[in-house]
């Protein structure tokens, strides 16, 4: 294997997006890093794991050292995330700066703000009015600001809604498709009949992993590869259809705790609610033209994902 094959990938953060990446990058032939605040105790064999606080300098320098590619997928609980996400991008945009590794950065659609039901392409404004829309744009406009200064080397990848396998504090996680499979309650959001963009999370880890490989996408932001948007009526229907019952459902109109969603959640997430009161629908062609990937159709996500579910849940009652 070539020199370049096994340049090291490092991965921050170690939820589904990071963990289900740095398998990617490894199935890719790459020597990969996996960092979180504790060491990450799930990985996929062949990843280095350790344990880093990228929110400081000195942690996020020790997490990216040998590092030819980071990938910045670093999240934190919802309410810490005006507080604590601009320290990450400080810390780990000095790292980046100072070993010369490249930055890849995985984004939300947050800055675009109230669409009206307009598809979100890359060319969209970015008019977000909320505390986090507002964070997230500036922090995006601190990251190609880097890129155009020359002091660091980096891309963004937007996604929409998480949903596959281990993905479970999402709108299509841990409070559908376990309740789908048991005949439980299913939650849904706002206005369920509106079209709704969905990214299947081994699309977010494809979709990185190119951006990694590929520099000829640097200093601009990209929509990952994005499935047409459906309604949620529609995903609950195929659902139905996969599990073979009708789904019980409660629809929450306004943000309340609901499940894994509780109080301190819900609060925070009110103002972000407007995204199932109104159309959301990303436009990830760009991402095919230029690179040549397109997203996973949305049936064979259902069904990888109902199978990840049914062995979770089969080993918790085990």
């Amino acid at each position: 294997m070539s020199a370049a094959a096994r340049s090291l990938h490092v991965v921050l953060g170690a939820g589904p997006a990071g963990t289900t990446l740095a398998a990617e990058l490894v199935r890719r032939g790459h020597a990969v890093r996996l960092v979180s605040r504790s060491v990450p105790e799930r990985a996929a064999e062949g990843v280095e794991c350790r344990a880093a606080d990228v929110s400081t300098p000195e942690g996020a320098l020790a997490a990216v050292e040998g590092g030819e590619v980071v990938y910045h997928c670093v999240n934190v609980a919802y309410h810490l995330q005006v507080e604590v996400m601009p320290r990450v991008q400080e810390a780990v945009l000095a790292a980046v700066g100072t070993t010369g590794a490249r930055l890849v950065v995985l984004d939300t659609l947050y800055p675009y703000g109230r669409t009206h039901g307009e598809v979100m392409t890359e060319g969209s404004p970015w008019q977000a009015t909320s505390r986090k829309g507002v964070m997230r744009a500036r922090l995006d406009e601190a990251y190609l600001a880097a890129h155009r200064a020359g002091r660091a080397r980096v891309v963004l990848g937007r996604a929409a809604d998480f949903v596959g396998p281990g993905v479970l504090n999402s709108t299509l996680g841990g409070t559908v498709f376990p309740p789908a499979l048991t005949g439980d309650e299913v939650l849904g959001l706002g206005d369920i009949d509106l079209p709704h963009s969905y990214t299947a999370i081994q699309d977010v880890a494809r979709g990185l992993a190119t951006l990694g490989e590929d520099p000829s996408g640097d200093g601009r932001v990209w929509h990952l590869p994005t499935a047409p948007a459906r309604t949620t009526r529609e995903i609950h229907s195929m659902i139905e259809e996969r599990v073979g019952r009708p789904l019980e459902r409660v629809i929450l109109t306004e943000p309340r705790p609901f499940g894994p969603f509780d109080e301190t959640f819900m609060h925070e997430y009110a103002e972000m609610f407007y995204q199932h009161t109104e159309p959301q629908i990303v436009d990830s062609s760009a991402f095919a033209r230029t690179f040549g990937i397109r997203p996973t159709p949305l049936e064979s996500t259902l069904d990888t994902t109902l199978d990840w579910y049914r062995a979770l849940l089969a080993g918790t009652r085990n």
